[in-house]
């Protein structure tokens, strides 16, 4: 592998206000590791300064690239920072980082070994939720609890915004996904169980941002539509391994 260790990826989309901090607590992190790392900001349809700002930051720090796509979708600005990405260990991160960056060495060797693909998780064993409403953490159970039921049995946590792929797993899993909204998460490890790869929830500390861009309620329907559409996907083979 000749390129850097870990890649940080960060989807950004009307990130003005939150990606001045995160740009330089990455960078202060970063630069007291002993490892190669590139971060790589995919700002996707913003309607504010985001895409200057990360351009700004990147001008003058060379481990950081930006990359700019016209539409929206979470998804789709995940994908296309994976699939452009260089690291032999690729993290997704959202740009609030509602889990402090200092945990993301958790996620890689020599911490963890034989393993495909870590996610952080809020609901294991030892992670830590700070200032979540109430009504929040009850949401978001209820949404779990589909997810298991339908298509991921046995996964505490498949919203968190923190995950990391070895390349190889990256490579292959990210090709195949369809969705490109909210519920990417969900085909993703959808398709890796489906492959075989193997999979770690990482407990993690969480601090909650009351500036959540998620809508409880309009999101958990889409994702219930989601869900469906995987399954759909599945019986018709759309997930199956092709041919190199």
């Amino acid at each position: 592998m000749t390129g850097p260790l870990l890649s940080i990826i960060i989807p950004a989309l009307n990130e003005e206000n939150r990606l001045p901090s995160t740009l330089e607590k990455t960078f202060g992190f970063f630069s007291s590791q002993p490892y190669e790392y590139e971060v790589v900001v995919v700002e996707n349809g913003s309607q504010d300064r985001t895409l200057q700002i990360a351009q700004e930051f990147a001008s003058v720090h060379p481990q950081y690239r930006v990359l700019h796509e016209s539409a929206r979708g979470k998804g789709l600005a995940v994908r296309r920072g994976v699939l452009e990405a260089r690291g032999e260990y690729r993290f997704m991160c959202d740009a609030d980082l509602s889990m402090p960056i200092s945990e993301v060495n958790r996620f890689i060797p020599p911490q963890i070994t034989d393993c495909d693909i870590a996610i952080g998780s809020r609901e294991g064993h030892g992670a830590i939720r700070y200032d979540e409403p109430y009504y929040r953490h009850a949401g978001g159970r209820l949404i779990n609890l589909m997810i298991r039921l339908l298509a991921l049995p046995g996964l505490n946590d498949t919203q968190c915004g923190f995950k990391c792929f070895h390349c190889q797993a990256a490579e292959d899993i990210f090709r195949y996904q369809t969705l490109t909204g909210w519920s990417f998460d969900i085909e993703l490890l959808y398709i890796a169980r489906k492959r075989g790869y193997r999979m770690i929830e990482i407990p993690i500390p969480w601090y909650f941002n009351p500036q959540s861009k998620l809508n409880a309620v309009l999101d958990s329907v889409r994702m219930g539509r989601d869900i469906l559409t995987i399954r759909r996907n599945a019986r018709k083979g759309l997930y199956d391994r092709k041919p190199v």
